[in-house]
């Protein structure tokens, strides 16, 4: 029983009996510390069993009789507990038939000392298997439920319970969401000393790069290697790798010369050369790179995985599909909120003044576009007392100067976000978005105009609704495609373009544009 104990990793087991008490321990550091004590006099036990049958008086046992064996111990035993870092307090059933759980502090037998063992073993294999599962779902987990998680686990836990089961990658997310200080109290615990100095290397690239997306497991091969060579070695640096997609060759000073797929190794005979078969054209990322650098580099080649240099263009880690999917939903649920007027990154399940602290600065702004506007509106009382029927198309002016400006960001913003706008020729973009407006300004003014005549007896007002209704969605459309294109070159993110600013820099610009026409042909 104490060596399954020393070799099961429960934090702590105690079981007492009539005759001997067993407590072993495992310490912060994994040791084990085991205690047996015999009480020198054993009087008639006081602790009655399961079964009905009374016990008989046992015979005082030596301490060394009763270490060597302690299951032989006949009845009276008592578990105390048994509990583990991962799921915490187990309790094994009495026997298979007995439905009842073995609480702390109930009597059991003999025969029970041998469930509390199978129950123990059971206990491992679950331990085993939930800790692999958490593994793998953890870096999945929204932030604030996997905060909450960790919590209740020491630095010592966290880092080899967790952090040392998972890739590079993973593990170096999972470590960047912790302050510094405990951050570097994880990595030390590590067992594994290689493993905790590339962790530290990888949370010491900038967030946003591709040195803090890569993941350092990865297979290689020397350029003068055989065939056959490079086959065993990829048996042995397999171990470490989810799947291999593709190998790395090297040369001596570890710089990527190219790569080389498994096919061709497999096919090639085992005596050919390694620097005769491998594709020299070769994609790779610096480690400086910008995470959009990455993402659109994968995109544009249908990588499903990248190699990452150093600036000395050594091989230093690669990233894979998996990671450049989860940045650009990153990225594309960041340009929605942003999109949407929302300035931080938001859950439904935040709380109430997180989710009002990320939506009221873009609400404040509309509120004081809306106090522009009614100045504005102001400036043109004494047209409006004379010209009241003007006040009936304000809200349609407004509306399609936004709609418009919306419309025309988000086709700019897109283009930025795939790289397919490009820096060249931005003129001949604004003139083509220009054409694109005045083909849709004249179908819509046309439209307002038959409407206007037919159903208004003003021809002065349909005129004059239909001119500046031209005029707005051309201006607004130029102003949607020249301020995403002016947020981009300041480093500001333009997907701030297509939300509340453009929608609101348009209402102001309609109605200025809608009664200074009116003002003119009335």
């Amino acid at each position: 029983l104490i060596g399954f104990i020393a070799e099961s990793g429960l934090e702590e087991v105690v079981i007492e009996t009539g005759a001997f008490k067993l407590k072993t321990r495992r310490s912060a550091e994994g040791k084990s510390s085991h205690v047996v004590s015999v009480p020198q006099v054993v009087a008639t036990p006081t602790i009655t069993p399961i079964s009905a049958t009374p016990v008989a008086p046992q015979t005082p046992a030596t301490p060394v009789e009763t270490a060597a064996k302690p299951v032989e111990v006949a009845a009276g035993g008592k578990i105390v507990a048994v509990k583990s870092p991962m799921i915490g307090t187990f309790y094994r059933s009495a026997s298979p038939t007995n439905p009842p759980f073995v609480n702390v502090g109930d009597t059991i037998s003999k025969g029970q000392v041998v469930c509390i063992i199978e129950a123990m073993k059971l206990f491992n294999e679950i331990e085993s298997e939930v800790s692999g599962k958490v593994v793998k779902v953890l870096v999945e987990t929204e932030q604030d439920a996997r905060e909450q998680f960790l919590s209740a686990y020491s630095s010592y836990e966290i880092a080899n319970e967790f952090i040392e089961k998972m890739n590079s990658d993973d593990a170096a997310y999972i470590l960047n969401h912790f302050p510094n200080n405990k951050k570097e109290e994880i990595i030390a615990k590590l067992h594994d000393i290689e493993y905790a100095s590339s962790l530290l290397e990888l949370i010491s690239y900038e967030n946003e790069t591709a040195g803090s997306l890569m993941a350092l497991e990865l297979v290689k091969a020397y350029e003068d290697w055989s065939v056959k060579k490079c086959i065993e070695e990829i048996r042995i640096q397999a171990e470490n790798v989810d799947s291999i997609l593709v190998v790395y060759v090297v040369d001596d000073l570890e710089r990527l010369k190219g790569i080389i797929t498994l096919k061709n190794l497999i096919l090639a005979d085992p005596n050919d050369q390694i620097q005769k078969l491998y594709n020299k054209e070769v994609i790779s990322v610096s480690t400086s790179a910008p995470v959009d650098e990455v993402a659109n580099l994968t995109k544009k080649y249908d990588l499903m995985v990248l190699p990452v240099v150093d600036p000395l263009g050594r091989l230093v880690g690669r990233i894979t599909i998996d990671d450049v999917v989860d940045l650009i939903k990153d990225e594309a649920d960041e340009d929605y909120q942003l999109m949407s007027g929302i300035t931080e990154d938001v859950d439904p399940t935040d709380k109430v003044w997180i989710l009002s602290r990320a939506r009221l600065p873009w609400l404040i702004i509309g509120l004081f576009g809306g106090i522009a506007s009614s100045r504005f509106l102001a400036l043109y009382e004494g047209q409006i007392m004379i010209h009241p029927e003007m006040a009936f198309f304000i809200p349609m002016i407004a509306a399609m100067g936004g709609n418009v400006g919306v419309q025309s960001s988000a086709i700019v913003v897109q283009g930025i976000a795939n790289d397919t706008l490009g820096t060249k020729n931005i003129g001949q973009k604004i003139l083509k978005e220009l054409r694109v407006a005045l083909l849709n300004g004249i179908i819509c003014s046309l439209l307002i105009l038959f409407y206007n005549l037919a159903f208004q007896d003003s021809y002065e007002l349909a005129l004059t609704v239909s001119i500046a209704l031209l005029t707005v969605i051309i201006f607004a459309s130029i102003f949607g495609t020249f301020i995403p294109m002016v947020l981009n070159q300041m480093k500001i993110d333009p997907a701030l373009a297509t939300g509340p600013f453009i929608t609101t820099s348009n209402d102001l610009l309609g109605i200025v544009i809608y009664f200074s026409i009116g003002r003119l042909l009335y």
